[in-house]
């Protein structure tokens, strides 16, 4: 089979770094099946922006096609009709990255059959002095949308739907005699044609859905689900067919139906993947328990939310004979289960995580694996992935221990009633009068462990998020504060733990595995945060910035011969930056009037976590190396670490026990003598200024494992891209929730917080009720308002009152946006603040 890098090198080799696909089929010598999965494989690799497709059957290294002014990229478009490329950062050459800024304009007519989220390949034009580029889509080579989810409509000449998503301007056309889906036309989320043996499968999520009706005779108003099977060009719309029925937008249960079709979030499990899951004998054989560590005499436990359905981590601390704890997680063996290249597999990396809305969840395994056979319920065998370690009161891990096991859960604790044992309540202490002395023991160890990651850096901004509470007929009734007690917190760090033991383990054997990575923030966005941190008077002290000042080739040749200097562009350098500077800087604000605002700017900062092959470090959490292992039923990520890790503990059956200790038991008692004698020897982080760190990182390279890594960084994309889809459902369902909870409120008045200063207004946050919305500047009648950028306020021009980042103000709901749902308040008896300065003349 070949590999990325084979394909990659054959087109390297070429002259113009560009080949077809019959010139690598000859190349390759391939016949028959392997044409097939060349033909596969090119087409991952484009949608991965390993290639360019530059026609139907030909491809390019990125760079090179850039040479051509050719750019592949992700479109955004606007509902005004005009859209932006957004290049893939292996599309740009050095050239073109010197040239541009920003993204690529693409003008109406130049936009094509291309439609919101496709993949493009563009054809730049002129490139203007400012650096903005103009350009036009050549093709799509990848679509977004093979559904889209719209509200259905009669017409005079035709029926149409209009799509939901406003970025999807035009209106899909229904041809006559496709208004009503056949029995056989669901589309399963994630292809791009339908499947038609996915019929009439149940959706299979947790929590109940909305109501369906089985026949309809009029259709307008009413939400659909349209498959495009004509996509549109410079003068037709497109076209479809309507293959599901949602209901209309405000009945009980739609809005996360359409939320859920607007993602493309895959709901229907295949057929094959239930019978898979049926067919698991939920019974352990007892050559399985042979083999594995027996946990089942020990009071362990899982501790969860009140709602929760499927249980992945059971915990139990205890004292060793030497005074340190020992602290023992738990894992469900998911991978035990759910085989490489099962029906069950594929699916599960199809999905990717499980998705989890306020009133329900989309999982990722059927339900038999992920609440029954895998779940780890109470007073029932198990079978686990277990993490044994031993931390002395520093909080260090002296020694850990990674083997398969079996467990027995003594109990399903919830969060809130272990806090309440905590917390001294007698009834509870009563009932469970048997683990009240774990449980404790559990709490000591906590704020242990927690007060380790403190010393070493690790940031916590402890913001609370919004939780929507229903009464008993499912309707909201409020918004408040999400709780994190210590029950939380202990799980927190436990899990914490254990994803650090697991990675360790795997890089210390240099065994290929996946990462949880979070590189440290981009220069521009710490200025930028240090700029509006400064007019609060804080600092991350960082000290005075680096700014590079720079010339663009094309302003030097506009200027030449005017006399006229070229203007200048500053651009801040790379920042030595720390997890301590941010860890410091929320320790001073702490209980201030400005913590929440600066927490938020900070998080802003701050890139996103993601995936990786190589281990990069985790800089929140002041980590050199992370990994997420404890959570398999809900993410495939852990599930492959699962089954990474079996595989390599599976080589240490038949060694000798000093053989076993090399290979599965990373830190034995020796080291833990010596750490006690000279305290734990860190390694570089990977933000540090050590000059060790690459060479460190060089003699860990994994040299082994049971998985390739060019599959692993497969796998690390699409998991990346299928948390950050789910991420995006989540918010904006959370956001519709809240806009149907307000709309009975219009005319109300709250006190508020400025979160946001734009031009064209300020957003605020409600006080108590997480909620956000818009005060336009145009609203703001008492004067004439401006946006001045360079201290990110807007000011009065006579009053020389002024708005600015972390005001309090006093807002009245005054209408809401029914078609984008996006409120919008109006100042209501406001105090605003009075910059002191004289009127300008």
């Amino acid at each position: 089979m070949l590999s990325d890098s084979d394909i990659l090198s054959k087109i390297e080799r070429q002259p113009k770094h560009s080949a077809g696909f019959k010139q690598l089929v000859r190349e390759f010598g391939l016949h028959g099946e392997d044409r097939r999965q060349l033909q596969e494989r090119l087409e991952k690799m484009v949608r991965a922006g390993q290639l360019a497709a530059l026609g139907s059957d030909r491809y390019a290294i990125p760079k090179a096609a850039a040479g051509k002014n050719l750019v592949t990229g992700k479109l955004a478009m606007h509902r005004d009709g005009f859209g932006f490329v957004i290049p893939d950062a292996s599309a740009l050459d050095d050239r073109l990255k010197s040239r541009l800024v920003g993204d690529i304009f693409i003008p109406p007519p130049a936009v094509g059959s291309a439609m919101h989220g496709d993949r493009v390949l563009v054809e730049i034009g002129a490139i203007r002095p400012d650096g903005r580029a103009e350009g036009r889509i050549l093709r799509t080579v990848n679509r977004a949308h093979a559904t889209v989810v719209g509200t259905f409509h009669y017409g005079r000449r035709h029926n149409y739907v209009t799509p939901i998503d406003q970025k999807i301007a035009q209106e899909i056309l229904i041809p006559l005699g496709m208004e009503m889906p056949s029995a056989s036309s669901v589309v399963h989320p994630g292809l791009t044609k339908p499947k038609r043996s996915q019929t009439r499968q149940p959706h299979r999520v947790f929590g109940e859905e909305a109501a369906r009706r089985t026949e309809w005779t009029d259709l307008e108003g009413v939400v659909v689900d349209v498959e495009i099977t004509d996509w549109p060009t410079a003068t037709q719309n497109p076209r479809g067919r309507v293959v599901e029925i949602l209901g209309y937008p405000d009945d009980f249960g739609v809005d996360v139906e359409i939320i859920i079709r607007k993602f493309h979030l895959p709901h229907h499990f295949p057929s094959e993947v239930l019978e898979e899951a049926q067919n698991i004998e939920p019974v352990i054989p007892a050559p399985e328990l042979r083999h594995r560590r027996d946990f089942r005499h020990l009071p362990i436990v899982t501790i969860d939310g009140e709602t929760a359905r499927d249980f992945d981590d059971a915990v139990t601390v205890s004292r060793l004979e030497n005074g340190n704890y020992q602290l023992q997680v738990h894992i469900a063996d998911v991978a035990h289960y759910v085989t490489p290249s099962s029906a069950l597999d594929d699916e599960a990396r199809l999905r990717g995580t499980s998705v989890y809305f306020p009133d329900r969840a989309v999982p990722m395994l059927p339900l038999e694996l992920s609440t029954d056979i895998c779940s780890l319920r109470p007073q029932t065998d198990r079978l686990v992935m277990s993490c044994v370690m031993e931390i002395d009161h520093q909080g260090e891990i002296v020694g850990y221990e990674l083997s398969e096991g079996v467990i027995h859960s003594a109990e399903r604790m919830t969060y809130t009633a272990v806090n309440a044992i905590l917390e001294g309540d007698p009834a509870l202490r009563q009932s469970y009068a048997r683990l009240v002395e774990t449980f404790e023991m559990m709490r000591d160890l906590a704020l242990i462990l927690n007060r380790k990651r403190e010393r070493r850096g690790s940031i916590d901004f402890d913001l609370p998020e919004p939780v929507i509470e229903f009464d008993e007929n499912g309707l909201m009734k409020s918004i408040t504060r999400s709780e994190r007690n210590i029950a939380h917190r202990l799980i927190e760090e436990f899990m914490l733990s254990a994803n650090e033991c697991v990675a360790q383990y795997l890089e210390d054997h240099r065994i290929a595995s996946l990462y949880r990575i979070h590189e440290k923030p981009d220069a521009k966005r710490v200025y930028d945060f240090e700029v509006i941190a400064a007019t609060f008077g804080y600092s991350l002290g960082v000290g005075a910035l680096p700014i590079q000042r720079m010339q663009l080739k094309t302003d030097r040749r506009a200027s030449y011969g005017t006399g006229k200097r070229a203007r200048e562009i500053e651009l801040p350098q790379e920042v030595h930056i720390t997890p301590r500077m941010y860890q410091k800087l929320t320790e001073k604000i702490a209980g201030k009037p400005e913590e929440r605002i600066l927490s938020y700017l900070m998080l802003r900062s701050l890139k996103q976590a993601r995936y990786s092959e190589e281990n990069l470090g985790h800089f929140a959490l002041a980590s050199p190396t992370y990994t997420h292992f404890t959570s398999p039923i809900r993410r495939y990520p852990d599930l492959i670490v699962h089954r990474i890790l079996k595989g390599v503990l599976a080589e240490n059956v038949g060694r000798t026990p000093a053989q076993v200790e090399a290979h599965g038991f990373s830190r034995g008692s020796q080291e833990s003598a010596n750490r006690a004698a000279s305290g734990p020897v860190e390694k570089p982080s990977p933000w540090s200024k050590r000059h060790d760190r690459a060479a460190h990182r060089e003699s860990l390279a994994p040299v082994g494992g049971p998985m390739l890594l060019e599959e692993l960084h497969e796998i690390a994309e699409e998991s990346s891209q299928s948390e950050r889809r789910a991420d995006d459902a989540e918010r904006e369902l959370m956001e519709w929730k809240k806009v149907k909870f307000m709309q009975h409120r219009v005319g109300e008045d709250f006190d508020a917080l400025v979160i946001s200063v734009t031009r064209f207004g300020f957003f605020v946050e409600l006080t108590d009720l997480f909620v956000e919305g818009l005060v336009p500047i145009a609203s703001l009648e008492d004067d004439r308002y401006t946006y001045h950028e360079n201290t990110r306020e807007i000011i009065g021009q006579r009053t020389r009152r002024t708005y600015r980042l972390g005001q309090k103000v006093h807002v009245l709901l005054d209408r809401i946006d029914p078609v984008e749902k996006k409120l919008q308040f109006a100042l209501f008896e406001e105090e605003p603040v009075r910059t002191g300065r004289k009127k300008s003349r």
